[in-house]
């Protein structure tokens, strides 16, 4: 075998389609070396991006504080009118007539208060006339009164209206009660221990009978005082009222009390 030198060996030549195709292919590992080199950096589009995402949640503003308006004061409490310093003037006395009484004779009244001691004589005094004791005529008369006439409306003279009630100060002696009848106390009440009273208001005529039409409750502390009264009432008797000597009808506010016995 024989050796033969690099330089001594007969280059080989080339043909041009052989040079084409190296620059070809060689062009293509180029291209595709910086196509992927290119492709390296780029992510794909495809990929999902894992981004953390932190929710922070917000408090809502709170409302301001509503004020509280204060309350309006109350309004002031009206004051009590003044009284008034004008008078009305006093109501004129009523008139005193003297009018003759019926013919007749006076009783004389038992006292209702029984005197301890001798009461003083009053030696000034108007001497008593007999002639009006002699019991003949019409009682509560006198000896020179008007024969047929009862000292009320037909001896009433000018000035005496004997068709109105007249209060307690228009008279000149007001009705005063005659004893007999009594107000029948509620057993179921007394049983009970209960108290009370009652305050009626009623019209007392010339003959000294309540005038049942004309009863008024103006205070009652119990329906059964109430009526207790009302049915007492119609038979009690009083002595009628008087202006001079004539019998008049009178309103009257009295008190019936109901008390037990302790």
């Amino acid at each position: 075998m024989m050796n033969t030198l690099l330089e001594s060996r007969p280059q080989k030549q080339r043909s041009p389609g052989t040079a084409l195709f190296s620059i070809v292919l060689h062009s293509v590992l180029i291209f595709f070396a910086i196509y992927a080199t290119a492709r390296a950096g780029i992510p794909k589009d495809n990929e999902q991006r894992e981004q953390k995402v932190d929710f922070v949640k917000v408090k809502p503003a709170e409302p301001p504080p509503v004020e509280k308006k204060p309350e309006p004061p109350p309004p002031p409490k009206p004051k009590p009118p003044k009284p008034s310093e004008h008078r009305p003037a006093p109501l004129p006395p009523a008139p005193k007539v003297e009018i003759a009484p019926p013919k007749g004779f006076q009783v004389l009244e038992a006292p209702v208060t029984i005197p301890t001691e001798i009461p003083t004589v009053d030696l000034s005094a108007k001497v008593t006339n007999e002639a009006d004791f002699s019991g003949k005529g019409t009682a509560g008369g006198s000896s020179t009164g008007t024969a047929g006439s009862e000292g009320t409306k037909e001896g009433a003279g000018a000035g005496v209206d004997t068709n109105r009630n007249y209060a307690e100060f228009e008279v000149e002696q007001p009705v005063s009660p005659i004893s007999g009848v009594s107000v029948a106390y509620p057993e179921g009440l007394r049983s009970s221990g209960v108290e009370g009273e009652v305050l009626a208001e009623f019209v007392v005529n010339e003959s000294g009978r309540v005038e049942a039409s004309t009863f008024k409750i103006l205070s009652s502390s119990n329906p059964s005082f109430t009526a207790a009264v009302k049915a007492a009432l119609p038979r009690m008797r009083f002595r009628a009222a008087k202006i001079g000597k004539t019998n008049v009808s009178q309103v009257v506010q009295q008190a019936f009390v109901f008390k037990l016995e302790r």
